[in-house]
């Protein structure tokens, strides 16, 4: 695997304390995380995950089963366990990053020192809605209107949802055909953030994260729905800082 690929680090800093792994949510890329090296701070380095089929992985096939996902980018992050690491994801970079998690644990590789679930329910609570990935493309489209997360400019725009729908089915079937299985919780910090207007994700969905962790917990609810992160960068990325160097025992 080529980290090169995988791996896009807006402004490397090889003296940083810890590198934050960010996870996209369906439909999105890496420059989603643009702009958090800036908010986070010169001891922290961002690494956001390019998943194929977006940006300059356009061309290639996109995973559409989280197994096979976290395989390839638990090789990928084998190589790059050179200091300590958190992992961010947002709805579904939540459930991937979670998964990736425990399979680095079950090859006996070092764990994140926290991990931040954004913008899903835990991953064993069903879906509250219909599946998506299968709807016809005009309720494939309406649907994803109530995520509020893609401009209605680009909904409108014919050609190029025509080459964006493929992506998103596979985004959507990665989290609608997961099938959770138990193992033990996690041993680490586990912080949550969801928006209490968010249709997708219920304030007990995000409650229920807690089994998942023996560590430390938190929850922080924010204003707005389900891409509240957008609005409230700023306090999300401090959010994160602050619980990364607590589990480093670093001064906040």
């Amino acid at each position: 695997m080529d980290p090169g690929r995988w791996l896009v680090i807006p402004r490397p800093r090889p003296d940083a304390a810890v590198r934050l792994y960010c996870l996209p949510f369906a439909g999105g890329a890496a420059s989603a995380y643009r702009t958090w090296p800036e908010l986070l701070g010169e001891d922290m380095e961002v690494a956001a995950v390019q998943l194929p089929g977006r940006e300059m992985r356009l061309r290639e096939p996109p995973f559409d089963r989280v197994g096979p996902l976290v395989t390839a980018l638990a090789d990928v992050l084998e190589g790059e366990a050179d200091r300590p690491f958190a992992v961010f994801g947002h709805s579904m970079g939540a459930l991937i990053g979670f998964e990736l998690t425990r399979e680095l644990r079950r090859r006996g590789r070092p764990l994140p020192v926290a991990l931040v679930a954004s913008g899903r329910n835990a991953p064993h609570l069903p879906a509250r809605d219909p599946l998506m990935h299968p709807l016809p493309d005009d309720e494939f489209i309406e649907r994803l209107r109530r995520f509020e997360g893609t401009p209605e400019a680009v909904l409108q725009h014919e050609e190029l949802m025509r080459l964006l729908i493929p992506l998103l089915r596979a985004d959507f079937a990665v989290n609608e055909a997961y099938t959770h299985e138990p193992e033990a919780p996690l041993d680490l910090p586990l912080l949550v953030m969801g928006g209490d207007g968010d249709e997708e994700v219920s304030h007990a969905g995000l409650e229920a994260w807690s089994e998942y962790t023996t560590g430390p917990h938190s929850l922080r609810v924010f204003p707005g729905g389900h891409f509240f992160l957008n609005p409230h960068a700023g306090e999300v990325t401090r959010l994160v800082r602050e619980t990364m160097r607590s589990a480093l025992r670093l001064p906040v």
